[in-house]
């Protein structure tokens, strides 16, 4: 990427780094992903509160040990000066072959040097059946809002 993803965010840079986390997460590599955090990073995830790097790693590859075929799409929903706010949809199987479809939202804030300082994430999952998938191969998706 030749752009750099750093604030004051401008709607092209706030819609590159949404798509940045979209692919690094789905990339499922805890280390990867933590490195767009600041070393002391703060997060809320469901009724988690997670401080720094080391943290987020273990969260992270805990998460994908429970959550089999993880996909996510995140959609941009607004920026300011420092802040991204997003809302996804994620899809997973658990190991006893049920299939999940979380909805959320998420808040982040940015430093100087474009690293997540703080992320607020609220997310809700529904069971649906292997049929219900969305979310299929890269680039398959039809957002649409807050249906089932």
């Amino acid at each position: 990427m030749s752009k750099k993803l750093v604030p004051p965010f401008t709607k092209e840079i706030a819609l590159l780094k949404v798509r940045a986390a979209q692919d690094a997460w789905n990339s499922k590599d805890p280390v990867r992903c933590s490195m767009a955090y600041t070393p002391d990073s703060k997060w809320r995830n469901r009724d988690r509160f997670i401080q720094g790097r080391e943290q987020i790693v273990q969260f992270l590859t805990d998460k994908w040990k429970h959550e089999l075929d993880y996909k996510l799409r995140k959609h941009y929903f607004c920026h300011s000066e420092d802040r991204i706010a997003v809302t996804f949809q994620y899809e997973y199987r658990t190991k006893d072959g049920k299939w999940f479809r979380a909805y959320g939202n998420e808040n982040w804030t940015f430093d100087k040097d474009g690293l997540m300082k703080t992320r607020n994430a609220s997310i809700n999952d529904v069971e649906i059946s292997e049929s219900e998938r969305k979310i299929t191969e890269e680039g398959d998706f039809a957002p649409s809002g807050v249906d089932r």
